[in-house]
């Protein structure tokens, strides 16, 4: 049986893993939902075939399990991943969806596994400041009015931070990108043995909404900087 984090790679799950090991939760496994389609209602969608680089840099078993990723569909994908991978605990990084909390929690009941949010409820600002001071960051999708594609690529950081502040207050937008106004990828942790280095990417703009597609990336020492070999 396995305690496994559903993860995407963004900050949400690599936050919600190290809070769980933190509690002492023996996270021994990381599936991640591959899906088809990028307006999934469930799961991140840009560059996930990355998590496969996170998971050799936590050192720890990672899967991807298929999705078509239509909405309510893809829950019996979720409901097949966990069962298939005999889940018997279960960590995701939901902060505040209810949607999504009610869905993975229904299927928890009805597989008996336990379900723990480390992030659930979680100040947004907390969590954005936290994620700046101790993780490497990036956006890779903006969505949303009030979040510009300038922001594509950057690393979360002080000066995004009160920028998405500004969003929040002008239009709205949830600091913690929990109706998918954004999503990011995590280079660098504190659990990572070696970081993610970026080595070849394109943005593709339409309107105010923007992907940062990552074509190539590897692994390297924590002391490499970005283009060394």
């Amino acid at each position: 049986m396995s305690s496994a984090c559903l993860f995407s790679g963004g900050k949400d799950s690599t936050l919600a893993l190290h809070k769980a090991v933190g509690l002492g939760i023996g996270v021994d496994l990381l599936i991640t939902m591959r899906s088809a389609n990028r307006e999934s209602y469930m799961f991140h969608y840009p560059n996930v075939e990355l998590t496969e680089l996170q998971a050799e840099a936590l050192g720890m078993r990672h899967v991807f399990s298929d999705t078509e990723g239509r909405k309510e569909e893809e829950l019996d994908d979720l409901e097949e991943a966990l069962r298939s991978n005999d889940v018997k605990l279960l960590v995701t990084g939901a902060t505040s969806s209810k949607y999504q909390a009610d869905r993975i929690n229904a299927i928890a009941r009805k597989l008996g596994i336990e379900h723990i949010a480390p992030l659930w409820r979680i100040d947004p600002v907390e969590e954005l400041n936290e994620i700046a001071s101790r993780y490497e960051a990036i956006i890779t999708s903006v969505s949303a009015e009030g979040l510009s594609p300038s922001l594509l690529g950057k690393r979360i950081d002080g000066k995004v931070i009160e920028e998405l502040k500004e969003a929040n207050r002008k239009r709205g937008v949830n600091l913690v990108f929990e109706g998918g106004e954004a999503e990011t990828l995590v280079l660098d942790a504190p659990m990572f043995k070696e970081k993610l280095v970026i080595e070849k990417a394109h943005t593709e703009v339409s309107g105010n909404n923007g992907t940062y597609l990552i074509e190539r990336a590897r692994l390297a020492n924590k002391k490499a900087q970005v283009g060394d070999d």
